[in-house]
């Protein structure tokens, strides 16, 4: 039986895989690794001539060689749900699996930035895989996620005592942020991208705006982690706003 893992390689930092994902990776007999869909054909392996790697990619080739490697085109900068170019490509990326079954692969491994369980690629490739051959077996290896490493370089606590965690992509939409601010705990959001500014005004009304953090890049040249200002117009897509909940004192949340 062939298996298909997805593996989290955290947010860009090659060290901050884990020995079981190093393992994995090295074990397996195709790596995959996705990129944007402008970037690389469905049948290339290393890529282009001259073609930037995603974020994935790099981490991956700290522990494995580039020529094991094989890209995936996802339309990752889609917008507006399931449109046309995403399913196709979610489609063609799991031929590009099954092919590589039928040619023999029993281990592939999908390296995604992160957690292969929180808001990753993976989960829509192991779907289409599976509606194709159902006896291939999926599994995954945890990763640390952006927020666990704008935690740990920023020195904040997620979460203390009896505090929820909530975790929430912008592009959801500024109201389910707002709730959020407004609760008892601590909260994080990807994807601020074009709305930041949408979140900074919320940050100010509700008075969470000085203790909130800012991490973009985490891990790669260009990363900055410190205050949220309105300095940043330019954020990139993967960036990560964690607003600490309201502690007044040690142990208070018990």
């Amino acid at each position: 039986m062939a298996t298909l893992t997805g593996v989290g390689v955290g947010p860009g930092d090659p060290e901050l895989l884990t020995v079981k994902a190093v393992r994995v990776l090295r074990e397996a007999d195709l790596v995959l690794v996705p990129v944007m869909a402008d970037r690389a054909e469905p049948t290339a392996t290393a890529g282009p001539p001259g073609a930037d790697p995603g974020r994935a990619e790099r981490t991956v080739r700290a522990h494995v060689a580039a020529d094991r490697l094989r890209r995936l085109p996802f339309a990752l900068d889609d917008r507006g749900g399931v449109t046309a170019r995403r399913a196709a490509a979610w489609d063609a990326a799991a031929r590009v699996v099954i092919e590589a079954i039928g040619a023999g692969a029993r281990s592939l491994a999908f390296a995604t930035i992160g957690d292969p369980n929180v808001y990753s690629t993976f989960g829509y490739l192991a779907q289409s895989v599976r509606a194709l051959r159902p006896a291939v077996r999926v599994a995954t290896v945890p990763g640390v996620t952006a927020m666990q490493e704008l935690a740990a370089r920023s020195g904040t606590p997620l979460c203390e005592g009896r505090e929820p965690l909530t975790l929430l992509p912008a592009t959801a939409g500024l109201a389910l942020f707002a709730d959020a601010l407004a609760g008892p705990g601590t909260v994080v959001a990807y994807k601020g991208w074009r709305r930041h500014p949408e979140l900074l005004a919320e940050l100010r009304r509700q008075g969470r705006l000085a203790d909130a953090v800012l991490g973009r890049s985490l891990g790669l040249p260009g990363e900055r982690i410190g205050p949220v200002d309105d300095s940043e117009h330019d954020l990139p897509y993967l960036s990560t706003l964690l607003v600490p909940a309201r502690r007044e004192h040690r142990g208070g949340k018990l």
